[in-house]
């Protein structure tokens, strides 16, 4: 004859015995519809501003130029002496009108361990007021010294081609321009938002 429960002790049995034959307790394996990590796509916005397709316009010209380059020295052993040197120029002019490109977007590499471990506030928001005006500073003097240099090498001729290196220089001075153009946007925008981030960016690290 099997055991009796009275009052309690007979709901607190109801309870334990559906609490078994629950397939979702505790020790029961978690079902296929729950993942730890979710990744989803980020939209892919293509934008146009100037500095996107002289950049564009570069990269495709530098690709050709190195192809040609491989081409006529491994495969036709004669190589053209005019494509190593303007290779070499058109990375330079490249890494300066990139360098708008990424001004614009915000993209440059930076420490921002100490802006992240401070809380919103006016002491936050000065320091990176504070990194912008000395970015906004560094990139003006880019391109005071461009133009300087660009006055410098209008005299002095490529190696291979009977023209002068001023050329060469001003798309690096040009480069220098436009991202001091779009560091001034940047502090710009900044400065109307008050030198907030955005809460997924502030709210990396909480300090303790």
């Amino acid at each position: 004859m099997g055991p009796r429960f009275r009052g309690d002790d007979t709901e607190n049995y109801a309870r334990l015995s559906a609490m078994n034959t629950n397939p979702k307790s505790t020790n029961a394996a978690p079902s296929d519809d729950v993942h730890l990590i979710v990744v989803e796509d980020e939209e892919v916005v293509i934008e146009h501003h100037p500095e996107d397709w002289i950049a564009f316009v570069l990269f495709w010209a530098l690709a050709f130029i190195v192809f040609l380059q491989f081409f006529t020295r491994y495969i036709l052993n004669d190589s053209l002496a005019w494509t190593e040197e303007i290779a070499r120029y058109g990375l330079m002019s490249l890494a300066f009108i990139g360098g708008a490109v990424v001004t614009r977007k915000k993209a440059h590499i930076a420490v921002e361990l100490v802006s992240n471990l401070m809380g919103p506030g006016p002491v936050r928001a000065a320091l990176l007021a504070l990194v912008d005006f000395i970015t906004l500073g560094f990139m003006g003097l880019l391109a005071y010294f461009s133009v300087t240099i660009v006055e410098r090498m209008h005299s002095q001729p490529m190696t291979v081609f009977d023209m002068p290196m001023s050329l060469v220089y001003g798309l690096v001075g040009l480069g220098c321009f436009m991202m001091l153009a779009r560091q001034l946007q940047v502090v710009w925008r900044n400065a109307r938002d008050g030198w907030r981030r955005a809460p997924d960016v502030a709210d990396q690290i909480h300090a303790d």
